[in-house]
């Protein structure tokens, strides 16, 4: 059988739209800054794909700086709000690394906002956190990479905006699979990634809200408004803009997934994985789930010679697999190291979800049974 791609969250297969258009931009690749034929065809593609980019999260094109990926983004966007004046970070305790990073380099201070055992912030230590001395800049992803638990993004922005501070919203794992507004969000700041939405990797967008000072972080020229240096990826940027388009095309269809996710679930918790953020709003194509006793790199070898491909969790550890931050800020620290997360995409069928959890539930009953012959033996 032909393998199974379920790791759509790390990174999704790039859309057949998307190649095309790509294709057609490296064939005639003129630089953007460039007055002539070629150079305006250049520029229109980039305009084309801001259009499209902004159309995805409800933002004004003039809104959306193009980037090298989510993490350059992120740090833009914290960098601006430093300067603005914010004296202080408040971070999510499972915010992706690229935001914990650079809000722990930045050289201000920088409050953990702490999650329950479902994974969903404290709003009352946010209400509380935000009353102490010096404007704050906080931060709070859309949806956990990991577990797909939905933040309640609206009421902490009542918050943040009551106490005077800055919001930053990672929505690079949401969008496209669930509906994003910026407006309604209220979100200050908003990043964006094209190869979480089948488009091209190392391409990403820093979405802001009107009259929000952002400030340049790579110096030069003066692309993108002065606000992000360097020659735009032309073809990247061309196939991010049909990848938010075939993405908000396509957000109806994405609903699908969660019906095949919880079938799946119905399998794989009763044979003995804990669903993780299972009690909450998750993204409709994330099942994150986690056993005591077999170490997540187990299993994901074992998927993957049985022709299933899933993850960790983060995928950004240089293919080295980690004690999931997610599962241990929930309190759970006794499944981190056996955390396994499925994510579907514009590619996936109910077949493939079924067979991922026959593989599993199949994989964890020969596992048990080997460690308790083990045991045996030893005894």
């Amino acid at each position: 059988m032909s393998p199974v791609y379920l790791d759509y969250n790390a990174s999704g297969l790039v859309r057949p739209e998307v190649q095309d258009v790509m294709a057609k931009a490296l064939a005639d690749n003129g630089n953007p800054s460039a007055v002539h034929a070629a150079g305006r065809r250049a520029r229109a593609r980039v305009e084309t794909a801001r259009a499209q980019v902004a159309d995805l999260v409800g933002a004004d094109p003039t809104a959306v700086v193009f980037s090298s990926g989510g993490t350059e983004s992120n740090a833009q966007a914290i960098l601006s709000a430093l300067a603005a004046g914010c004296e202080r970070l408040i971070v999510g305790a499972t915010e992706h690394p690229c935001v914990a990073e650079a809000a722990a380099v930045s050289g201000k201070p920088v409050e953990v906002l702490p999650v329950d055992r479902n994974g969903v912030v404290d709003l009352g230590w946010l209400a509380e956190a935000l009353q102490r001395p010096g404007r704050a800049v906080v931060a709070i992803h859309h949806a956990n990479n990991e577990s797909g638990v939905i933040q309640p993004i609206a009421e902490a922005a009542a918050l943040v905006r009551a106490a005077g501070g800055w919001l930053h919203v990672d929505a690079i794992q949401s969008a496209g699979k669930i509906a994003v507004d910026m407006r309604a969000l209220d979100a200050d700041t908003l990043t964006l990634s094209a190869h979480k939405l089948g488009g091209p990797q190392g391409v990403g967008a820093l979405v802001s809200k009107d009259g929000v000072p952002i400030i340049r972080t790579l110096h030069g020229a003066g692309q993108e408004r002065g606000l992000r240096a360097g020659t735009e990826n032309v073809p990247g940027i061309a196939g991010f803009g049909v990848a938010a388009d075939c993405a908000a095309r396509d957000l109806p269809q994405a609903t699908a997934h969660q019906a095949w996710r919880d079938a799946a679930e119905e399998e794989v918790a009763p044979a003995g994985a804990t669903i993780i953020g299972g009690a909450v709003k998750r993204l409709p194509n994330t099942l994150f789930m986690a056993v005591e006793g077999w170490d997540s790199p187990q299993q994901l070898i074992t998927l993957d010679l049985m022709g299933v491909m899933v993850s960790a969790g983060s995928a950004c550890s240089s293919g080295k697999t980690k004690p999931s931050k997610a599962i241990s800020a929930m309190g759970l620290d006794h499944l981190a190291t056996g955390g396994v997360r499925v994510s579907g995409g514009w590619g996936t069928t109910e077949a493939d979800w079924i067979r991922f959890a026959n593989a599993w539930v199949g994989a964890w009953e020969k596992h048990r049974a080997r460690t308790a012959q083990r045991v045996k033996e030893v005894a």
